[in-house]
């Protein structure tokens, strides 16, 4: 039965990519190259969309196929090293086009998992939801303290479409790492692998509620950003309960000018914002989209939606801090470097040919002025150049780059001269000097100083443990030397016994035909027979001496 339900499916499929004339997806595939005559006559044929860009057709077939399609859409959109440059930047404008449930279904939903009526938790709920997605909507509330709050609540059923939808994405992973090559270097079954843990997550509401506790951790009391407080007593898998976030969305520009708010500033703190969270906290908000962004009359950012995102560790701090000014510095020697000992490359990559790609790729974005310069643009470009060279991206890094590229776009359009590198270079050279540099070995050395002097007391136990364990291995190592040695003189003796066994042989047989044929030679004398005896006693002696030992 689930193998009628996924051929359907698929055909659905089909029909749907047909119809947006992108049959060439299909067919790269070469399980289905034999159908392709079939599929250029299917009757969808005829109402196939022709004429757009390939990118703009994908993109719309994935958001007439669902909301799991629309978001592996837009997982894909993340991964420039995997897709081409014009796909990645269509699928990235994917949106979720689905129409909200009933309140009276949230009202239900919301009680089954909070047990109990809605008026006990709640003064006021309004049913009918400001935000609907694929996977859940978002009705506003009062607690009874009077705090207004976003309920943010699952969509009935979603989990059901997602693991459908899931099974069949693994099938057709399977069949085009199976059946198309480019597959097994996009790693496509990986990729689902990836999906599956990111829209599992979406499904818990509680790794949301985690993620904006942690981001309003990091920036308590600040006044570049501020995250709203979860309720975690009224939150759920299902359910998730936040302070209601007011301010003037970041994407109305007349709106925020009206407000009279530093335009300038505020691009400067959006850019300061991010470089904050990737290098002081190696942890980001990776859905920085002007819909999840709002400002307050002050001018301050206030962020919403946490289902995505980003970690940094330390390696991966100073790959980007290296890049980052080496670029802005042209020094690509430098560039290429970083990715070796960094291990980003394969090994045996020369370093001279890395060099000269890396140079081919940035050195027309300098023919720009600086402020027209992207680092998002560069991190693209570096992973291009990396794809020819079998370089592995971290996801990580990609999904920062994405969210770069939103900074730099949001940042643009609120000052169109924004110099991204006036903020980012004191910041990076500040940040090289404090994790690089002697400040970092003394700070390094303070942290670790009292571990140590714990430490200390256990040195001399540690110090025998260590000697005899050593002595241990080294007698371990000369009994070991002792048995080889013994056993290569085992293998020499034998091989001398071979060979006297085999030559006494065939001095036997040799010795026993001579004296059979009772040769006469030398003017008639006897030597015939005596030269027979000698080679028989001397192969004799020859078979005793290779004959093996009783007790080795």
């Amino acid at each position: 039965m689930k193998r009628l339900h996924h051929f359907i499916r698929m055909l659905r499929i089909t029909q749907i990519f047909v119809r947006h004339d992108l049959d060439e997806f299909i067919t790269a595939v070469h399980l289905f190259r034999p159908y392709r005559l079939l599929l250029r006559l299917a009757p969808w044929r005829l109402f196939a969309r022709r004429g757009l860009p390939r990118g703009v057709r994908l993109r719309e077939a994935l958001e007439e196929l669902g909301p799991v399609f629309v978001k592996f859409g837009q997982m894909l959109s993340t991964r420039p090293d995997l897709l081409p440059e014009d796909l990645a930047n269509e699928l990235a404008k994917l949106q979720d086009h689905v129409p909200p449930f009933s309140g009276e279904e949230s009202v239900r939903l919301i009680e089954q998992a909070l047990g109990g009526k809605l008026d006990i938790h709640f003064v006021e709920f309004n049913r009918d939801p400001i935000a609907s997605a694929s996977v859940a909507q978002v009705h506003i509330a009062r607690l009874h303290e009077g705090t207004e709050v976003a309920v943010k609540v699952l969509r009935p059923g979603i989990e059901t479409v997602i693991e459908r939808d899931l099974e069949l994405l693994y099938l057709l992973a399977r069949l085009a790492t199976r059946y198309w090559p480019e597959a097994r270097r996009f790693r496509a079954v990986e990729v689902v692998d990836e999906f599956d843990k990111t829209i599992h997550d979406e499904l818990d509401l509680r790794v949301e509620s985690a993620n904006a506790s942690r981001l309003r951790a990091n920036f308590e009391n600040s006044t570049l950003l501020y995250v709203p407080k979860i309720y975690w007593d009224l939150t759920r898998r299902a359910v998730m309960v936040l302070e209601y976030i007011h301010g003037i969305p970041i994407g109305n520009i007349e709106g925020l000018k009206a407000a009279g708010i530093d335009m300038r500033k505020l691009a400067h703190h959006g850019v300061e914002i991010f470089f904050t969270q990737a290098f002081r906290d190696g942890f980001f908000h990776a859905d920085m989209h002007p819909g999840n962004i709002f400002v307050s009359p002050e001018g301050q950012y206030r962020a919403v939606d946490f289902g995505i995102m980003g970690t940094l560790g330390e390696k991966d701090k100073r790959y980007l801090a290296e890049n980052f000014l080496a670029f802005f510095n042209r020094d690509y020697h430098a560039v290429a470097d970083a990715h070796l000992r960094a291990g980003w490359v394969p090994p045996g990559t020369r370093l001279v040919e890395f060099e000269a790609a890396i140079r081919t790729v940035c050195e027309p974005v300098f023919a720009r002025p600086i402020k027209d310069i992207s680092f998002g643009r560069f991190l693209l470009h570096l992973f291009q150049t990396a794809r020819r060279f079998n370089m592995e991206i971290q996801p990580q890094l990609v999904l920062l780059q994405k969210t770069l590229f939103n900074i730099e776009g949001l940042g643009r359009r609120l000052y169109p001269d924004l110099d991204l590198w006036e903020t980012a270079k004191p910041y990076l050279e500040q940040w090289m000097r404090e994790h690089m540099g002697p400040r970092a070995f003394l700070r390094t050395l303070r942290q670790e100083f009292p571990k140590w002097w714990a430490m200390l007391p256990e040195i001399p136990s540690l110090a025998h443990e260590y000697l005899r364990h050593a002595g241990e291995i080294e007698a371990e190592k000369a009994a070991r030397a002792k048995q080889q040695e013994q056993l290569q003189r085992q293998l020499r003796q034998n091989h001398r016994r071979l060979y006297f066994a085999i030559a006494g042989s065939g001095m036997l047989v040799t010795g026993a035909l001579i004296l059979g044929m009772e040769v006469q030679v030398f003017d008639g004398s006897a030597w015939g027979s005596a030269f027979g005896w000698v080679i028989t006693v001397v192969g004799g002696l020859f078979l005793v001496r290779g004959w093996p030992d009783q007790n080795p």
